[in-house]
């Protein structure tokens, strides 16, 4: 006969599933783009992707000059990259994702200060059916008091010492504008008076480095009234102008 066996009941443990660790958001950077702790650039998807991430990078950057149009008109033209920055809400590297340097953020202001003065300009071209005279005392005007409403910008823009070039090519663009504009309302006039209009583009040039370099003097020491400026300017750029065409046609009917 065999001896008595005893049986102890015991729990086996049920499988469990493992745990997955936890899913990490990553974080965002200023441009609406998300990074992983990889450094990786992924797509957030709450800025879409593609033509909407650039449109955004687009929108930031405009506020961005806004912003330093902002602290230039406040600091003066010797506003540094950290109060630009620090008036856009902002520090410096962010700034630097959306400008080269501090050449490129010049440049993009120097863009819009020269709109606000074209915007002021063509109003006055808008009359260039009417006088030449009175044609071109308003754009000297509108040059004058759009120098003299946003001082600030126009030296920031202009006579930057540290980025003077990126300032003149955006003021060369301007004047450029500007200059093809006076050709033409000069040409015009030439062309129909049956005078030869060759001149024109040269006299419209001079013309309008004489009109810049007045306004630099006057901005700076402010000895006459700007109505006073204007009218002075305008007669010599139209007494010039008259000169040509009377002596213009002496030479014709002799």
């Amino acid at each position: 006969m065999l001896p008595p066996v005893t049986v102890t009941a015991s729990t086996v443990p049920l499988a469990t599933a493992p745990v997955k660790p936890e899913a990490r958001i990553p974080a965002l950077d200023p441009t609406g783009i998300a990074r992983t702790g990889q450094n990786r650039r992924v797509d957030n998807p709450q800025h879409g992707t593609g033509e909407g991430r650039q449109a955004r990078r687009a929108e930031r950057r405009a506020e961005m000059v806004q912003a330093a149009m902002a602290a230039v008109r406040e600091k003066g033209p010797g506003v540094s990259v950290a109060e630009i920055a620090a008036a856009a809400g902002i520090t410096k590297p962010v700034l630097y994702r959306h400008f080269d340097d501090r050449a490129d953020l010049q440049r993009a202001v120097g863009r819009e200060a020269a709109a606000l003065l074209m915007a002021r300009i063509t109003p006055a071209l808008a009359a260039a059916e009417g006088d030449p005279r009175t044609v071109i005392r308003g754009i000297v005007d509108a040059f004058l008091s759009g120098i003299e409403d946003e001082p600030q910008l126009w030296r920031f823009v202009v006579h930057h010492p540290g980025e003077r070039s990126a300032g003149a090519e955006v003021v060369d663009d301007a004047r450029g504008q500007i200059a093809g504009l006076l050709a033409s309302l000069i040409g015009d006039r030439l062309r129909a008076e049956g005078l030869d209009s060759g001149g024109a583009e040269a006299w419209a040039q001079g013309l309008v480095g004489m009109v810049q370099s007045a306004g630099d003097w006057w901005l700076e020491r402010r000895t006459m009234t700007r109505e006073a400026l204007t009218g002075y300017l305008t007669t010599i750029i139209w007494g010039g102008v008259a000169n040509v065409l009377e002596g213009s046609g002496a030479r014709r009917a002799r």
